[in-house]
C-alpha cells in the first residue's frame, strides 16, 4: 500500500459523531497509535465539529456537504463509517471510488442488494471493506468458538440466545427509514454468533415478530423472534427486543455438554463462561477489553500489509441476507429457504487483540441507545 504520510500509520477520518463514535470508536484510537492517526471528523453538527474536534486535536473537520472533495485530497487513507445503517452503502460506495479504504459499521446496509453494491464498489476501486464487528478480536467470544469446535461439548447441536434492552420513544433506532428496528440492531448479534460458532450458513429460517402497541413500535417491531435450520439438522434460536429489560446471553447445546456465556455482545464490563460437561463445572472469567481499538489496530494491519480483512464485506452479506429471510417469514408466517453461501474465512483465537478498557470523555449531544446522554 502507498502512503503520502511518510510514517507508516494508516490516516482515519471518523464519519458521523453519534453516540457509537464518541463513547467507544474515537477514544480507542489511542490504543491503535501504533499503526492508525485519526485526523479527520465528519458531521454536519456545528457543535460537535467544535468541541468533538477540539477534544481530538484533529487536522480537519468537515461537513457531508464538502466530504467528497476532502477525499479527493489524498490526506486520509481509510474511513470508520459510523453512520445509520441507511447511510452505510452510499458512504461505502463515494469512499470507494474516491480510492480511500472501509471500515463500516455493522450492520452492512439495509438490504443484501446494498452490500452487494458496496462490495463491487470496493473491488473495483481496489480498496479493502472491512466491517466493523468487534467481537471478532473479543476474547471470550473467541474462547468460545475454539472450545465448541474442539469436541469438547460434542457435537454443537443447538445455539440459544436473548437480546434485549429498552429504547427510549425517539431514538434513531426506533426510526424505520434509519434502518432501525431490533432485528438490524441487536439480532444481527445473534446470527452472526451462530454462523461462527457452527461454522456454517443457515439453510431456511422461521420467524415472528410482536409488538406491545407502544407508541415508540410504530415503526419498526418491538422484538423479533427466529429459528435458523443450519447443515447438520441443527437448530438455532434468538429473540431481541428493544421493549424487555436488558438481557445479553447465549448458550450452545452439545451431544456431551454445553457453554454458556452472559454477557454475550456488550463491549462494557466484564464476561463469564460457564462449560459444562456431564457433571462437571469450569467457569472462565474475561475482563473489559477495548474492542474498538482491536478492530482499527487490525484494520490497520490488513492495509499495511495488503491482507484481506477478516470481516470483509462478505461476512456482512451474510448476516444482511438471513435478516431479509427472517423478515420475509415474519410478513409470510411461513419457513423461508435460504441460497447456498460461503464466506472466505471466519474468526478464530489468532485473531485475538486484548487492549485495556477506554474512557470516553463526555458525549457532545448524542443519545444512547437506552437514552443516557
Amino acid at each position: 500500500m502507498h502512503l503520502t504520510n511518510g510514517d507508516r500509520k494508516i490516516r482515519y477520518a471518523v464519519v458521523g459523531l453519534g453516540w457509537i463514535a464518541q463513547e467507544a470508536i474515537l477514544p480507542s484510537f489511542k490504543h491503535a497509535k501504533e499503526n492508525s492517526k485519526l485526523v479527520a471528523l465528519v458531521t454536519d453538527n456545528p457543535t460537535k465539529a467544535a468541541e468533538v474536534g477540539k477534544e481530538y486535536n484533529v487536522d480537519h473537520v468537515v461537513s457531508y456537504e464538502e466530504y467528497d472533495d476532502f477525499l479527493k485530497r489524498g490526506q486520509v487513507d481509510a474511513v470508520y463509517i459510523a453512520l445509520p445503517n441507511n447511510m452505510h452503502c452510499d458512504f461505502t460506495v463515494r469512499t470507494a471510488r474516491a480510492g480511500v479504504h472501509i471500515l463500516c459499521e455493522k450492520p452492512m446496509a439495509d438490504t443484501a442488494a446494498e452490500c452487494e453494491e458496496m462490495i463491487r464498489a470496493c473491488e473495483q476501486a481496489n480498496v479493502k471493506l472491512m466491517i466493523a464487528y468487534r467481537l471478532h478480536f473479543e476474547p471470550s467470544n473467541l474462547r468460545a468458538i475454539s472450545i465448541v469446535n474442539s469436541g469438547d461439548i460434542g457435537e454443537p447441536r443447538i445455539f440459544s440466545s436473548a437480546f434485549t434492552q429498552q429504547v427510549p420513544e425517539g431514538n434513531v433506532r426506533l426510526k424505520k427509514g434509519q434502518g432501525g428496528g431490533p432485528l438490524m440492531d441487536m439480532g444481527v448479534y445473534c446470527i452472526n454468533a451462530a454462523r461462527y460458532l457452527f461454522r456454517a450458513e443457515p439453510t431456511e429460517v422461521l420467524a415472528a415478530g410482536a409488538n406491545n402497541g407502544e407508541a415508540r413500535f410504530n415503526q419498526v417491531h418491538e422484538m423479533a423472534s427466529a429459528i435458523m435450520r443450519f447443515p447438520g439438522e441443527r437448530l438455532a434460536t434468538f429473540t431481541c427486543s428493544f421493549g424487555a429489560a436488558p438481557v445479553d446471553v447465549y448458550e450452545v447445546a452439545g451431544t456431551k455438554g454445553s457453554l454458556h456465556l452472559r454477557p454475550a455482545y456488550t463491549y462494557h464490563g466484564d464476561m463469564k463462561m460457564t462449560v459444562k460437561i456431564g457433571e462437571q463445572d469450569r467457569e472462565e472469567s474475561f475482563s473489559q477489553h477495548d474492542q474498538f481499538g482491536a478492530e482499527i489496530l487490525y484494520f490497520s494491519r490488513c492495509l499495511l500489509e495488503g491482507s484481506e480483512p477478516e470481516p470483509g464485506g462478505r461476512e456482512g452479506l451474510a448476516d444482511v441476507r438471513v435478516v431479509e429471510a427472517i423478515l420475509k417469514s415474519m410478513r409470510s408466517s411461513q419457513p423461508v429457504k435460504l441460497e447456498p453461501f460461503d464466506v472466505p474465512s471466519q474468526p478464530d483465537e489468532r485473531q485475538k487483540i486484548e487492549l485495556r478498557a477506554v474512557k470516553p470523555p463526555d458525549v457532545v449531544e448524542a443519545e444512547s441507545p437506552t437514552g443516557k446522554q
